[in-house]
């Protein structure tokens, strides 16, 4: 019973995160302040957003549970159980004590993942690297703890599971990237190409028609080379800071993936 409660936590905490935005967190508008850089954990009522930006590195708040924390770029902190100092600011669980942390916000879900901030990534690492994660949160690890390590676990669960969804899919890590960058990306927007909106709708309606699963297979085939293709579109336009392509090839991509949800869903 423990073990099923906590992994209920976990994802309730998921929930409630997706919830307080957009699919893919697109409708985020930084607020860039500046202050002094502290270390904080805090009780408060909020939605999620990221609100500053230190040395090019963003700090996120969020609520879970009604309960807002923080933690910020410029110290490594101190286990909350035994007063330890992190030796890194990925900082999981305590060296000392073992004990599970609070979520440390200000590291990206790349870091988390131990990759290197970019579009291409290595999907193997990825998903051996997700599986450790989940050993080590996993709540045959700390259905014995207190109540508070427990939430903390369920937190960095959720996160952990976040960053995986985000990073697994060239869309979602393509806005991620940007929204890193303070960029905003409307996911909504209608695209004022008519040649592109002519084949959208073209494709749209041959699956539509499609006798059997083997035509379908072959459109889902065109429509995968049309992503891969402004796929690599956007990975040169952010290798090269052009945030104006690089949401260009975004859109794109965007109604690409969605007629390709529609092929998956009728195979």
């Amino acid at each position: 019973m423990p073990n099923r409660n906590l992994w209920i936590s976990t994802i309730a905490v998921l929930r409630r995160k997706l919830r307080s935005s957009s699919r893919f967190s697109t409708n985020f508008e930084p607020k860039f302040e500046s202050s002094r850089v502290l270390s904080c954990s805090f009780y408060h009522a909020g939605e999620s957003r990221v609100s500053r930006s230190y040395n090019n590195s963003f700090l996120y708040n969020y609520s879970v549970s009604g309960k807002h924390f923080c933690s910020l770029d410029g110290s490594l902190g101190r286990c909350w159980n035994c007063g330890a100092v992190a030796a890194s600011k990925l900082f999981l669980a305590c060296e000392s004590c073992k004990s599970v942390q609070p979520v440390h916000t200000s590291v990206d879900y790349f870091q988390i993942y131990g990759l290197e901030k970019g579009f291409e990534i290595e999907d193997s690492n990825l998903e051996r690297t997700y599986k450790d994660w989940q050993k080590k949160l996993h709540p045959d690890l700390v259905h014995s703890k207190s109540e508070k390590e427990k939430e903390y676990a369920a937190e960095q669960s959720a996160r952990v599971i976040d960053a995986y969804r985000t990073l697994r899919k060239p869309l979602s890590r393509a806005i991620y990237l940007l929204r890193l960058e303070g960029v905003h990306v409307d996911e909504e927007r209608t695209v004022s190409d008519p040649e592109l909106l002519a084949e959208i709708m073209e494709i749209r309606e041959a699956v539509e028609g499609a006798a059997n699963s083997q035509a379908l297979k072959q459109i889902q085939g065109q429509v995968q080379e049309k992503l891969e293709s402004w796929s690599k579109s956007f990975g040169n336009a952010f290798e090269n800071r052009k945030f104006e392509d690089a949401v260009t090839s975004i859109q794109r991509m965007t109604y690409y993936n969605r007629i390709n949800e529609e092929i998956v869903k009728k195979l």
